[in-house]
């Protein structure tokens, strides 16, 4: 990994946002690329699909349309220590999504006059789960369970076609569906997945959807922000990153193997370290060699850890790590200090935070009971990740009875004519004129 000094420097925000490390392919080049993905499922459906199914996934003949009976049957083929793995998964995470859904509030404003406020689920969403260099059922439950708990009504789930897999999505995203109960499955893969979900596709069944969420690489991120506007979604949720804030009195091997943990998703995958320590930089720069030729996908890690978007950054102190940690925004943000909750006070920009050396990202990747489809690319600067709570809308429910309105008539015929608009302020009066008037 490299290194990046920035010790001695007087750096404003500005300044942190460019020197920060990003992977070098950015959204609008992804962008450019997929809106012509998009366009042609827009305009031509199921063939599209099927073009691009043989492009990208090598699969052509196959069923868009998962039959149900696929996605049940695929259970018998699942490892029993996996299937109890995937419903302690599910337990958990309704736990931690039912902390999401706000309780109904009812405001009176004054003798007559109410507003009350209701959470409504939307009526349909698109969840997306990767499936290229590994299989994703968690990714499937983080999504399902999370719109379960809000209670929308109408799941679809898109994954690619698995050529090993007689065109079938991988078998532990089947798994997955079928134990969130979910019966309408397509194997539909990348942008056009999301632009099937967004526009619909009539000819196998799949209606429009209101929101599309679920992660996945920069392409299906782009996507997203292509067909933004047409439907909602969660957020451009791609290339995974974590970012460590570690001092003199982390355990160098542990927040190593967090980085290479990261870095194995993917060679574009972004590990960064900062420290306020250089003799601790070296000690984990020194575990990342020991360890990262031992693990599985050792080139991957390899490739991830030398990129652009990997780094060690040297800082004066904790406060300017705190200070790069939120111009990065990163998607996965551990905090392991002496000082844990202090560094915490001034972190205002992550996906999710993981606090102290035995809570590692991974943990929040299956068992934590957090959600682990988060914002990424420096968007968790403004955007949440993924929870029952993306799938709601705030309504507000007003009713005045006729004394209520009554108190309103003369400061609201005031605004109305001041905003130039006096049949707003007739649509009050209306209600008080003498019948036959």
């Amino acid at each position: 990994m490299r290194m990046t000094d920035l010790r001695g420097q007087q750096l404003s925000r500005s300044d942190l946002l460019k020197l920060v490390p990003r992977a070098a392919m950015g959204a609008e080049v992804a962008v450019e690329r997929v809106r012509p993905l998009v366009a042609a499922v827009a305009e031509h459906g199921e063939d599209a699909l099927r073009e691009q199914a043989r492009d990208f996934d090598g699969v052509e003949g196959h069923a868009l349309r998962v039959p149900a009976e696929a996605i049940t049957g695929s259970l018998a083929d699942c490892p029993p220590e996996v299937r109890a793995a995937l419903e302690q998964l599910i337990e958990r995470l309704r736990l931690g999504s039912a902390a999401q859904v706000p309780e109904p509030r009812e405001t009176r404003i004054g003798p007559g006059a109410v507003i009350r406020q209701r959470w409504q689920p939307v009526s349909r969403v698109g969840l997306y789960a990767p499936g290229g260099k590994a299989a994703y059922p968690s990714s499937v439950i983080m999504n399902a369970v999370s719109a379960q708990t809000a209670g929308v009504p109408g799941l679809a789930l898109a994954s690619p076609a698995q050529r090993d897999n007689g065109g079938l999505p991988h078998p532990a995203v089947l798994w997955a569906a079928a134990l969130c109960g979910i019966d309408e499955v397509y194997a539909i893969g990348g942008a056009g997945a999301i632009a099937a979900f967004a526009h619909g596709v009539p000819s196998i069944g799949l209606d429009p959807v209101d929101v599309v969420t679920g992660p996945g690489n920069v392409f299906v991120a782009a996507a997203k922000r292509v067909v933004s506007g047409l439907v909602g979604i969660d957020s451009e949720a791609g290339t995974t990153e974590i970012l460590v804030i570690a001092d003199g009195a982390a355990d160098p091997r542990f927040v190593a193997a967090d980085l290479i943990s990261q870095a194995e998703h993917d060679e574009a995958a972004a590990s960064v370290l900062v420290t306020d320590d250089a003799a601790f930089a070296e000690r984990v720069r020194e575990e990342i060699a020991a360890r990262a030729p031992r693990t599985r996908h050792a080139e991957r890690v390899a490739t991830a850890l030398a990129g652009p978007q990997s780094a060690v950054i040297l800082v004066d102190d904790l406060e300017t790590a705190v200070r790069v940690s939120n111009a990065y925004g990163p998607e996965h943000l551990e905090i392991q200090t002496r000082d844990d909750e202090g560094v915490l006070a001034g972190i205002t920009d992550a996906g999710a935070i993981f606090i102290g050396g035995y809570t590692p990202v991974s943990l929040g990747d299956y068992l934590a009971g957090s959600n682990h489809v988060l914002p990424t690319g420096g968007t968790a600067r403004f955007a949440a990740g993924l929870g029952a709570h993306t799938f709601l809308r705030p309504q507000q429910i007003i009713s005045y009875d006729r004394a209520a309105l009554a108190e309103t008539e003369a400061p609201l015929l005031a605004l109305a004519g001041a905003e130039g608009l006096p049949a707003h302020g007739e649509a009050v009066s209306a209600r008080f004129e003498e019948e036959g008037r």
